[in-house]
């Protein structure tokens, strides 16, 4: 297998070593993972999702397995920004992998008091960029989500960005009509990046037990049943905007990644895979090697956007 291949991508001016990055939620902060893989092999590892106080998260169950994926409604549970630099960042120091931290919120105020309480591990090294999902319901706005109306959307990145010094990359939801449209906004309103996408609405029932699955009753649908869809929304959001994309949604393979690169990533993002196989991430990252090496691609960033 080829060494002398470039595997390095830039986002926002900060320089990732491989594009092979981890979901929010579905890698903690990596201290369970590193019992399987080397941290230090991935090019970041995105963290959980954080808000400015503790959440107590959805009733159970919160996970349910599909044909092709999962749904969970876990709810964001989370222990709240000081508790998350004192127990869960610490580890992170040991290892030469960026540090994403996913920013959540119910109200613009909590996105930016959420991003205020870590400005200090941001300037501190400890962050390298911030992940702002604006999936989460906004309770001012008669509980809509903010992802799915651009002018909110807007505001809450706008609202952010004033309060942070490292880069902000935007998480968007795929549950709107137009995703372009979305992005655009969030350009606008400063982003420095953008991840897509996050999961889809979904739900399941019991039919023997006459009642829904999950104890949210709805949730979000991840895997490789939602890869067409992230493919596909990845591609139309990478010719509409100039940002950077981190693309996410299905990925099992090395194959599925270099599928995101082509259709405009810089990065992708690992999530179900790891609750099926520790190592999967580390699978990924070989297999994009290897598809490299066999089709004499040196850099990576030579297949960026090229359908």
């Amino acid at each position: 297998m080829a060494t002398n291949l470039n595997m390095k991508v830039n986002i926002a001016g900060v320089e990732f070593k491989n594009p092979v990055l981890t979901a929010s939620g579905t890698f903690g902060n990596g201290e369970a993972h590193s019992q399987f893989i080397d941290l230090n092999r991935l090019g970041g590892i995105t963290l959980k999702g954080v808000a400015n106080q503790p959440w107590p998260g959805n009733p159970p169950p919160r996970v349910a397995e599909t044909h092709g994926g999962m749904l969970n409604a876990v709810g964001l549970q989370n222990a709240g920004a000081d508790k998350f630099k004192q127990e869960e960042l610490p580890f992170l120091r040991n290892f030469d992998t960026k540090v994403i931290v996913n920013l959540c919120g119910k109200t613009i105020e909590e996105y930016v008091e959420v991003a205020e309480m870590l400005s200090d591990s941001a300037s501190a090294g400890d962050i390298d960029l911030f992940e702002l999902n604006i999936s989460c319901p906004n309770v001012k706005a008669g509980g809509m989500a903010m992802g799915t109306d651009p002018k909110v959307a807007e505001e809450v990145t706008t609202a952010v960005k004033k309060h942070t010094k490292i880069p902000l990359i935007v998480k968007l939801s795929p549950n709107v009509t137009d995703i372009t449209a979305i992005a655009k906004a969030c350009e606008a309103g400063g982003a420095d990046g953008l991840s897509l996408i996050n999961t889809l609405i979904g739900m399941k029932i019991d039919i023997h037990r006459r009642k829904p699955v999950l104890g949210n009753t709805i949730g979000g649908l991840s895997g490789p049943a939602i890869k067409p869809v992230a493919v596909r929304m990845v591609y139309q959001v990478a010719k509409a905007v100039e940002l950077p994309i981190i693309g996410m949604g299905g990925i099992a393979t090395g194959e599925d990644a270099i599928e995101f690169i082509m259709a405009g990533a810089t990065a992708i993002s690992i999530g179900m895979a790891n609750f099926i196989n520790p190592t999967a991430t580390i699978k990924i990252l070989d297999g994009i090697i290897a598809f490299m090496d066999q089709n004499k691609i040196n850099d990576i960033n030579e297949i960026r956007g090229i359908i």
